[in-house]
């Protein structure tokens, strides 16, 4: 599985980029897996339901099975668990997207919008491997990717898989 992060600051567009990324590398037959990264304490599961009753009853896990899909819920207390073993538990693909998590060590692709004022992230995090960009940027240590290309982005993310 190769690991890609996408990072920025808020509102910057990761979301978007990683969507479009997931269906660029889909269409070109590769498997993909997410990983979002939240500083909400979201709540994924509906209060009355039968597995929102088993968690609140004190189940570590719940495992929630439907015809279509599962969705595994742990409480874990207060400490955010490891990204590593997290990842280990997604079924082998491909490419797995990172939203987030900027310090962990993946290569990682910023989304950057001039317009934001916002700084880049070069030298303030590890594995910055490109920066996709509205506006073309001069002299970066890194790729220098147009964030309005998505198949310029697939082909850069295929090649570290192949390199």
């Amino acid at each position: 599985m190769e690991i890609i992060g996408i990072i920025g600051w808020k509102n910057s567009g990761k979301t978007t980029l990683t969507c479009r990324l997931i269906e660029n590398l889909r269409a070109r037959g590769f498997s993909v897996a997410s990983v979002k990264h939240t500083h909400h304490d979201v709540e994924f599961d509906q209060d009355g339901k039968d597995s929102f009753r088993h968690r609140q009853a004190g189940a570590q896990e719940v495992l929630l099975v439907s015809r279509h899909r599962w969705a595994l819920f742990n409480e874990f207390g207060d400490d955010e668990p490891a990204l590593g073993p997290l990842i280990e538990k997604l079924t082998p693909c491909d490419f797995v997207l990172i939203e987030g998590f900027k310090h962990h060590p993946y290569p990682k692709i910023q989304v950057y919008r001039e317009q934001t004022e916002q700084d880049l992230l070069i030298g303030l995090v590890d594995k910055l491997i490109a920066v996709a960009s509205d506006e073309p940027l001069s002299n970066l240590p890194v790729a220098n990717l147009d964030l309005n290309n998505i198949d310029e982005i697939g082909d850069f993310v295929i090649k570290q898989k192949s390199g």
